[in-house]
C-alpha cells in the first residue's frame, strides 16, 4: 500500500549541548487509503550549528600532464574511539584513527544559495589546506548527495578549483584542538581514486569527489 505521509506523534531532541545530537521521532504512515500503520521510533542524527557540508577538490596539472589532488591526513576521534573490532565484518586496516580526505567543511546558516556555498569553500580551503582561492575559481562538481540518509540528514556539496601548490601557505584551521596535527599532501588524481578501491583512502566522499572531478576534466577539450 502507498505511504501518502509520514505522521509526527513525537519530537525530541536526546543528548543536546555537544557537536552533535539524537532527534527522535515517533510516527506512523499514513497510507493511501485511509489507514494508518503502527507507530515507531524514527531517530537520526542532529547538528545544531548546520546541516550540510561541502568538499574541496584542490587540484593541479603536474609537468608530467597528469592531475595532482590535495588530500588531508588528520584524526578522526569517531573512527578510532567509536569502532568495535569485534563488530567489523572484516578487520579494519587502520585503528589509529588516521584518515585520508579532501578538505571539507560545515555549511554555516548563514551560507545562503550558491554564493553562500562558494563562500564557505573560500573558507575552508585557507582554514583546511593553506590556499586563498577566489569563489568564482570554484565550480560545483554535479549535484549535492546523501552520504548516509538511514541516519543523517546532511547532504555533501562538491567544489573544485585549480591552484598552483607553489601558492600554499599554512594551515589555520578552525581552532579546535580535533584538528592539531593535521597535514596536506598531493596525490596523483587516478592513484588516489585506485587508493579508494584498494581500501587505502577509505573516505567515501573523497573517493566520490575524485571521480567526479576525473569525469569532469576528462570533458575538457
Amino acid at each position: 500500500m502507498a505511504v501518502d505521509e509520514l505522521v509526527i506523534e513525537r519530537d525530541e531532541r536526546v543528548g543536546t549541548g555537544g557537536f552533535l545530537a539524537i532527534r527522535r521521532l515517533r510516527v506512523h504512515n499514513r497510507r493511501a487509503d485511509g489507514t494508518r500503520s503502527a507507530s515507531y521510533t524514527c531517530d537520526f542524527i542532529d547538528r545544531p550549528h548546520g546541516q550540510d557540508a561541502v568538499v574541496i577538490a584542490l587540484w593541479h596539472r603536474a609537468d608530467d600532464g597528469r592531475i595532482h589532488v590535495l588530500v588531508r591526513d588528520g584524526r578522526r576521534p569517531a573512527v578510532s574511539l567509536g569502532r568495535s573490532s569485534e563488530l567489523a565484518p572484516l578487520p579494519d586496516r587502520r585503528r589509529d584513527g588516521w584518515l585520508t580526505e579532501l578538505p571539507a567543511g560545515i555549511v554555516e546558516p548563514s551560507d545562503r544559495g550558491l554564493t553562500g556555498l562558494l563562500a564557505r569553500a573560500v573558507a575552508e580551503a585557507a582554514e583546511e589546506a593553506g590556499f586563498a582561492v577566489a569563489p568564482e575559481a570554484f565550480s560545483l562538481l554535479g549535484a549535492g548527495s546523501y552520504p548516509s540518509p538511514g541516519s543523517v540528514p546532511e547532504k555533501y556539496f562538491f567544489v573544485a578549483a585549480e591552484v598552483d601548490p607553489a601558492r600554499q601557505g599554512p594551515l589555520s584551521g578552525d581552532g579546535s584542538p580535533m584538528e592539531e596535527g593535521a597535514t596536506t599532501r598531493w596525490l596523483d588524481l587516478d592513484q588516489a581514486i585506485a587508493a579508494s578501491v584498494a581500501g587505502t583512502l577509505e573516505d567515501g566522499k573523497t573517493e566520490l569527489a575524485l571521480r567526479r572531478l576525473r569525469d569532469r576534466l576528462a570533458e575538457r577539450p
